[in-house]
C-alpha cells in the first residue's frame, strides 16, 4: 500500500468515525444505553487511532539521516502500537467496566428507534469498510488464509485497519442485539452487551499489539526476497553459492539485506567487486523494496 494511498484511505475512514461518534453520542445521551454509549467511546478511540496511523506514515516517509541511516520506517509500526494500546484500554477495558455498571444498576433504554437506525446506518458503513480491507487482503494473500495473511504480512496499516473495522462490525453487531434483548427481556442486557463488546475489542487489541510488537523486534522480510536473491546469484556463474542471509523488514517497502556470497577463487579482487555490484542490481531490479544492501564475499558460512 502505498504511502499517498494510506494516507487517502486512513483519511477516509477518520471523517466517516467522526461522524458515526457524533451520531452514537447523540442515541447515547437519548437512550440511555450503555451499549451505545460503549460504541460512541469506541468510534472516537478509532478517530484519535487514524490521527495517529496518519503521524505514522508521515515519520516513517523521512528517508536516512546520520541519526538514522536505515531511515524511519518502522515509526509506522510504533505508532500501530499504540493504536493497539488504545484500543485495549482507550475502548476495551472502559466498556468492560461501563457494563459492570450498567449490569448492577441497570436503566431503562428510552428512543429504541432511533438507537436502531443508528446502529443500522453504522453497521452498514463499518461494513463497507471491513469489506475493502479483505479486498484488500485477497488481491495478496494467494494460497493464504485471511488470518494466516494478517499474521505474516508487513502491512501493518492493513492489520490495524481490518482489525478496527472488524472489532466495529462485531461490536455493532452485540449492540443492536443487546439493547433489542435490553427493551423486551431485562434491562441487564444492555450492560452485558457493552462488556461483550468490550471483550472483542480487548481480543483484536491483543491480536494487533503481538503482530506489530514482532514488526518493532524487527521480522525477516518476505520469503519472495530470498528467491529474489537466489535467483540473483544464480545470474552470475561466477557466484558458487548463497552462504548465509539476514533480511529485515524496516518499515513498509523497506528491507535491509546482509548476504555472503561464495565467489569464484580464481578471479582477482577488482572483478569480485564487479560481480556483487551487479548481484546487487539484480536484486534491485527485481526487489525494489530492498533499500540497502550490505553483501560479503567469503569461503564458508
Amino acid at each position: 500500500m502505498s504511502e499517498g494511498h494510506s494516507t487517502k484511505v486512513v483519511l477516509t475512514s477518520l471523517a466517516a468515525n467522526l461522524a458515526i461518534a457524533v451520531a452514537k453520542t447523540g442515541a447515547a445521551v437519548f437512550t440511555h444505553s450503555g451499549s451505545m454509549l460503549a460504541e460512541a467511546i469506541h468510534t472516537f478511540a478509532d478517530c484519535l487511532n487514524q490521527i495517529l496511523l496518519l503521524i505514522g506514515i508521515r515519520q516513517s516517509s523521512v528517508g536516512p539521516s546520520d541519526r538514522h541511516p536505515l531511515g524511519t520506517g518502522r515509526a509506522s509500526y510504533f505508532w500501530s502500537f499504540i493504536v493497539a494500546l488504545m484500543l485495549f484500554f482507550g475502548g476495551g477495558v472502559f466498556s468492560i467496566g461501563e457494563g459492570i455498571e450498567k449490569v448492577i444498576t441497570p436503566e431503562p433504554v428510552h428512543h429504541i428507534s432511533l438507537a436502531m437506525v443508528i446502529l443500522g446506518f453504522s453497521l452498514v458503513l463499518e461494513a463497507l469498510s471491513l469489506r475493502q480491507c479483505i479486498q484488500a487482503i485477497n488481491a495478496k494473500r494467494g494460497a493464504l488464509g485471511i488470518l494466516a495473511y494478517l499474521d505474516v504480512t508487513k502491512d501493518a496499516e492493513l492489520v490495524v485497519c481490518t482489525g478496527e473495522n472488524f472489532a466495529a462490525v462485531v461490536g455493532l453487531a452485540v449492540a443492536f442485539a443487546s439493547m433489542t434483548l435490553a427493551v423486551y427481556v431485562n434491562p441487564r442486557f444492555d450492560g452485558v452487551g457493552s462488556i461483550l463488546v468490550g471483550v472483542v475489542l480487548v481480543g483484536v487489541a491483543w491480536f494487533l499489539a503481538r503482530k506489530v510488537k514482532s514488526l518493532l523486534l524487527g521480522e525477516r522480510a518476505d520469503p519472495e526476497v530470498d528467491a529474489a536473491v537466489h535467483e540473483a546469484a544464480s545470474g552470475d556463474p561466477r557466484i558458487r553459492a548463497v552462504l548465509r542471509m539476514i533480511t529485515v523488514q524496516q518499515g513498509p517497502g523497506e528491507v535491509m539485506l546482509a548476504v555472503k556470497l561464495r565467489v569464484d577463487d580464481a578471479i582477482p579482487c577488482a572483478e569480485v567487486v564487479a560481480v556483487i555490484n551487479g548481484f546487487e542490481q539484480r536484486v534491485r531490479a527485481k526487489m525494489p523494496d530492498v533499500k540497502w544492501q550490505f553483501v560479503e564475499p567469503d569461503v564458508e558460512a
